[in-house]
């Protein structure tokens, strides 16, 4: 029996679904071997570290060059007898503290992130996700019913304690994704962007929308005892 000389090459692939598999060939005489091309291979210096100590010298002169144009927004010094009102938190908390206009402190507070964090961790685990395939792309009334029943659910949910600030841009993405479910993949080119979007990134769509919305609302619609105020107008309606 002649033995055939066999190589076998290695590489990289995108698909999730398929496992990694290793054929081993041992034989008295030799061994198993496999061979992979590696690639280009770049040294972290001077490449990489070159371009980073330029990208950081350029971000401390334009922070530099800012401080210098523009007075940081302070106001007077702290009084511990006064409490300012509003007392607004940082710009990246005024999210959250706007929830609490809402919903109670252990809703706002530990609840509602800690469901959105859990949903990021499982969702990516989902397998329309884990497929990549667009959300309608397979049994559309199932997935029509499921979305639908949600999107009922959370907006009763936010009426009932109106919390306008989340229901807003919750109705806003959850038109395009409902009307996504309705086109067809024969139609116009111009809606095929809508159509092949999975469910990740409606998901996340929806989290970064209702966050710039409540940041920008916390930041200049939130007046004396958090009211609403136009910020052209200074007081509260």
């Amino acid at each position: 029996m002649v033995e055939k000389k066999n190589s076998y090459e290695t590489g990289f692939g995108s698909d999730a679904l398929k496992n990694p598999q290793r054929i081993v060939f041992i034989t008295k005489k030799t061994s198993a071997k496999v061979k992979g091309d590696a690639g280009r291979q770049l040294m972290s210096f001077p490449h990489l570290l070159l371009r980073e100590s330029i990208a950081f010298q350029v971000m401390v002169i334009v922070l530099v060059g800012i401080a210098l144009l523009w007075d940081a927004p302070l106001e007077q010094l702290a009084n511990p007898l006064v409490t300012p009102n509003p007392a607004k938190a940082p710009w990246y908390f005024l999210g959250l503290q706007e929830l609490l206009h809402y919903f109670p402190p252990l809703v706002a507070g530990i609840i509602i992130p800690t469901l959105v964090v859990v949903a990021f961790v499982v969702i990516p685990y989902f397998n329309v996700n884990v497929q990549g395939e667009p959300l309608w792309a397979g049994n559309r009334a199932l997935r029509f019913k499921v979305f639908l029943s949600i999107l009922v659910a959370l907006v009763a949910f936010l009426a009932i304690f109106r919390a306008w600030t989340v229901l807003v841009p919750t109705v806003a993405v959850a038109g395009p994704l409902l009307f996504s479910s309705f086109l067809k993949p024969e139609g116009q080119p111009a809606w095929k962007f809508l159509r092949t979007r999975p469910v990740s990134w409606w998901v996340m769509t929806w989290f970064i929308t209702v966050s710039v919305v409540l940041t920008l609302v916390g930041t200049f619609f939130r007046g004396p005892g958090w009211s609403w105020v136009w910020p052209w107008r200074g007081h509260g309606v």
